[in-house]
């Protein structure tokens, strides 16, 4: 794989091909064990730890192909890192769907972004059971590893083995079928916020807390009005933060067969986004809704608090690109979307005033932070990106920003490699908040396999410190995390 460094002085008129893009949505079907011995550079010999990631493993069902990869039933990536070396294992989340569909060999569930049994609308009309595919994040939190899925409620993993052991219901507080999202957010003391949304003509905003043992403390409900389609959040010392993006959902056509849920979801371009600000220590501090004109956000990267108000930063689409039901996702026109930038929310709970700020215009998604910084004040963020400042495109490179100074770096794996999100690992004991590594999934296309690349945080130009080569690609995945525990 060529390797374009930002001081690189050639331009590209295009930084990919969509051949080369879509190499990355193929199925891995065999599950591997085995030490990473392909090393270019050094690993680090203080990096210790385990990173997990999840997505979909499967793109089709015995060449049945899905309507989209979000359908895709859930692979866990683990790589662990001890004493120089890294070992690769994977192995799918063996839910009650996916096994049944591996022993038929043909697809008997409907997916939420338009995965529709053979058959046309007559197979489909009426058929609301909908398979927990545990695909979006996986983390290992109070000595459980947890794949999760927003729609339903977690898979617990053995660590040791990725065997599955079923249901998480976290000693009873969660209830069967009740969702608990893939975004959760730690709070530097210790404790994890995640919620979960059961939308409807209005919308129930759960809030969960969860001590370092892995327990819920708290369980709150929030009833909101209209429908909510949320995938991510924010916290600060005080407050949970959603932004309700401006959508309807007409059911009719997926309970007819006709299409899939997220297909029935249309945004309403002339509407405002609505801000719900939620307390998180008191009740009778009452939930706050701001407006503003933000198009549509999949991803935050972090908010806090300064005085009267809160300052998010996140990730906002002009507009949404809507799933169609006879489109193909691997044709995708990324120059005809919107492409998705950095932007800053200042939210003023004194005069109830919301301001926008564009921070950066390059297409980015999947930011990180120094995990201390949650919630709090920080500088530095990370993010996957497009190779060029100004064209839509795959995320192809690793963008750095300093929110103080305003430079900003960037690592590219154009022509030919195409990024996964980026984890920023903390060097142990150090005080600076970009000191450690980033450590995220590079599918090359050059020979169909996948790497993994580890970047110095504070300075991405230096280049690669290690890319290790796996023996095969990993498709496209969407969220993980890094534990320092060793698992191997």
């Amino acid at each position: 794989m060529q390797i374009l460094e930002p001081q690189d002085s050639r331009v590209l008129e295009k930084s990919y091909t969509l051949k080369d893009w879509q190499g990355g949505y193929e199925s891995l079907t065999q599950e591997y064990d085995y030490w990473i011995d392909d090393i270019e550079g050094e690993i680090p010999p203080e990096l210790a730890g385990t990173l997990f990631r999840n997505g979909a493993g499967l793109l089709d069902i015995n060449g049945e192909r899905l309507h989209h990869p979000f359908d895709g039933d859930g692979m866990i990536s683990r790589i662990t890192f001890i004493n120089g070396r890294a070992h690769f294992r994977n192995r799918f989340v063996q839910t009650p769907g996916y096994l049944a569909e591996q022993k038929a060999g043909k697809i008997l569930y409907r997916g939420v972004f338009g995965t529709q049994k053979s058959g046309g609308w007559l197979a489909n009309i009426f058929d609301f059971k909908l398979k927990n595919i545990a695909n979006t994040n996986v983390i290992y939190w109070g000595k459980k590893l947890l794949a999760l899925w927003e729609a339903a409620e977690p898979y617990l993993l053995n660590p040791q083995t990725l065997e599955t052991l079923g249901n998480e219901y976290f000693n009873g507080v969660l209830s069967k079928g009740e969702a608990f999202s893939a975004h959760p957010r730690i709070d530097p003391n210790g404790t994890l916020v995640n919620f979960a949304i059961k939308p409807g003509l209005s919308t129930t905003i759960t809030i969960f807390e969860l001590n370092k043992n892995g327990e819920i403390t708290s369980k709150k409900n929030h009833n909101v009005p209209g429908f909510c389609f949320i995938h991510d959040f924010v916290i600060t010392e005080n407050y949970c933060i959603f932004f309700q993006n401006p959508v309807n959902f007409n059911p009719i056509p997926f309970a007819l067969g006709i299409c899939g849920a997220a297909e029935c979801i249309k945004i309403q371009k002339n509407q405002p986004t609505k801000i719900i600000i939620i307390p998180r220590k008191t009740q009778t501090e009452n939930v706050k809704v701001l407006e503003t004109k933000a198009g549509f956000i999949f991803h935050h990267v972090n908010a806090f608090e300064l005085e009267n108000e809160i300052i998010v930063d996140s990730i906002c689409y002009e507009s949404l690109t809507e799933v169609e039901p006879n489109s193909d996702y691997r044709k995708t026109d990324f120059e005809k979307n919107s492409p998705p930038q950095l932007w800053r929310f200042n939210l003023n709970l004194s005069n109830n005033k919301v301001q926008n700020q564009l921070i950066d215009p390059r297409p980015t998604e999947f930011p990180t932070i120094h995990p201390n910084y949650m919630g709090k004040s920080y500088r530095y963020l990370y993010s996957a990106a497009a190779h060029q400042s100004t064209v839509n495109a795959p995320l192809q490179a690793i963008f750095k920003v300093d929110l103080e100074s305003g430079t900003k770096q960037l690592w590219s794996a154009a022509p030919r490699g195409f990024v996964g999100e980026p984890i920023f690992v903390p060097r142990a004991n150090s005080q600076q908040e970009d000191d450690g590594w980033i450590i995220f999934v590079v599918y090359n296309a050059e020979n169909h396999r996948s790497e993994i690349v580890i970047l110095d945080g504070q300075n991405l130009e230096k280049g690669r410190i290690a890319k290790l080569h796996l023996k095969h690609h990993i498709p496209y995945g969407l969220h993980g995390s890094f534990t320092p525990e060793i698992f191997i």
